[in-house]
């Protein structure tokens, strides 16, 4: 009896030292996972996800780990108005934007609902109606108004070299988009883009809407009053235009101030149009070297709305009246609030209402109620920045600052939080990183399947709608190599049958510690 256990024990470990080999030998060579393409060592696994919708494309860019954005793309021979959306980086839309120019001709950045974003215009005139006009000369007093104003209400410096001068004007058309590089200073979002826009050009707005009136005044005998009016305002003349049909328009495109935005990129054109946008003649930016970063992709990186750093950057914001009304409504309501509610101090609630509610957790303790006072979205790195009000611990000093309040930095892509001040002294200063709560996490559905896509771009840059792929049978080639290794995959079959019929005379002890053993 002890003869025919002690045979099987070294049958056993026989068996279990093949088993161990196997297990170093795919160690030493695993199974690699699918390839994922990187544009060089240094770059993060690529990014390339074409959607049917934009709420879907915007879905995905916020649940991904990866730095990546939207992008609007039309097709020739498509429907009109029908557009694909794709969720890459930057550098990996320039990289494919090189290399399929035809397919990716007609590219459009889409400016994400309450993302930080640069101050950009749409500037357009019909020319054969407006023949006595100099475009570029409007161009160059706009740029030195709009700076003027910039300086004027938010102290923030800027010149002609800081705006990005683009041109796609044809026979028929003078087309230009300005997009504004200041230093260390961009917008909340573009709907205050739009409403600081809105106010600093409402004399030009006033001027075409009384265009039918002012004449009435004369003929009644009010024109006196009229004239003393408009030369008390700003002269923004420079700025009106005649439509196609002769009536008088601002040289302002002012409809692009919209949500989720489609803007078009530098050198992508229309649909049926060959006009792209490139560097205008009169252009005067200057941009700052990259390193690693061309010339000309850094001109692509600065026409970009959304790309903006969260370093250092002053928020600009602009407020209707009527936004400032409903905000001191909110606050006045604020204390009438229901038990376990809460108000972000009148402001709306960021794209993450989860993440809303768990900063207010952080800045409510004890008998101290803090609130958001204002947050901002840093689409290009993901961050949620809260300004807090009512609640100034700081971790740098272990203690309540007197007067100045505390910002907290939540990081979606890395998915933690750390506070940072608004002190002097504690400018620079940046606490420890701490964990998101698991439930607020976003999901990491990075391994999405290629068949979930609704298109697919091949290896020659053709966009088409995605297909399951047939089954087909097996080719001679991946045969061979099955029958090559089928002889190794046999004998670990063998193996593992010999293991189950006698494990039921080998104790779970033992079991365990050849296990521990091997480990």
């Amino acid at each position: 009896m002890w003869t025919n256990k002690t045979a099987k024990m070294k049958d056993w470990g026989e068996r279990l030292k093949k088993v161990e080999q196997l297990a170093e030998a795919f160690h030493h060579s695993p199974v690699i996972p699918r390839y994922k393409p990187r544009l060089w060592p240094c770059q993060p696994s690529s990014v390339w996800k074409l959607f049917h919708r934009q709420n879907m494309a915007i879905g995905f860019a916020r649940s991904c780990k990866e730095p990546v954005h939207v992008f609007a793309l039309e097709k020739e021979n498509a429907v009109q108005g029908q557009r694909i959306f794709l969720v890459t980086s930057y550098c990996e839309l320039w990289h494919y934007y090189r290399t399929f120019p035809q397919s990716l001709m007609h590219c459009y950045e889409v400016i994400p609902e309450g993302v930080v974003c640069k101050l950009y215009f749409d500037l357009e005139f019909h020319k054969p109606s407006n023949s006595e006009v100099d475009g570029k000369k409007m161009v160059s007093m706009l740029i030195q108004y709009v700076c003027e104003k910039l300086q004027e209400i938010y102290s923030v410096e800027c010149t002609a070299a800081n705006v990005l001068n683009l041109d796609s004007s044809t026979d028929d058309k003078f087309s230009r988009h300005l997009i504004f590089n200041l230093k260390n200073a961009a917008f909340k979002d573009n709907i205050h883009v739009g409403a600081f826009i809105h106010a600093i050009l409402q004399p030009a707005l006033d001027e075409c809407n009384e265009e039918s009136s002012g004449m009435h005044a004369e003929l009644t005998g009010d024109g006196t009053q009229n004239k003393k009016r408009k030369q008390e305002k700003m002269d923004l003349s420079f700025l009106r235009v005649k439509k196609e049909d002769g009536h008088h328009a601002l040289f302002v495109d002012l409809g692009v101030y919209t949500k989720n935005r489609n803007f078009r990129l530098y050198k992508s054109s229309k649909v049926g149009k060959n006009a792209a946008f490139s560097l205008a003649e009169d252009n005067e930016f200057i941009s700052t070297p990259i390193k690693g970063v061309s010339s000309e992709e850094s001109v692509f990186l600065a026409s970009l709305v959304c790309n903006v750093s969260f370093t250092g950057q002053k928020i600009l914001t602009w407020e209707a009246p009527e936004d400032c009304a409903l905000r001191t409504k909110r606050l006045q309501s604020k204390q009438f609030l229901p038990s376990g509610s809460h108000s972000l101090s009148g402001c709306l609630t960021s794209p993450y209402q989860e993440v809303d509610d768990f900063v207010l957790t952080v800045v409510r303790k004890d008998t101290i109620q803090g609130s958001i006072r204002r947050w901002s979205y840093f689409a290009s790195e993901q961050l949620l920045v809260y300004d807090i009000a009512k609640y100034r611990w700081c971790d740098n000093i272990g203690r309540f600052h007197k007067s100045n309040n505390i910002i907290i930095v939540v990081d979606l892509k890395e998915e933690v939080w750390y506070q940072k001040c608004h002190d002097p002294e504690c400018r620079n200063f940046r606490s420890s990183s701490y964990p998101l709560p698991q439930e607020i996490c976003m999901s990491y559905i990075m391994m999405m399947d290629e068949e979930d896509q609704a298109y697919m771009m091949d290896e020659a840059g053709n966009i088409e709608p995605s297909q399951a792929p047939a089954q087909v049978a097996p080719d001679q080639e991946s045969t061979s190599a099955w029958v090559e290794g089928a002889e190794d995959d046999r004998e670990f079959s063998e193996c593992l049958d010999n293991f189950e019929v006698n494990s039921s005379e080998i104790s779970d002890e033992l079991l365990l510690s050849c296990i521990e053993e091997f480990h």
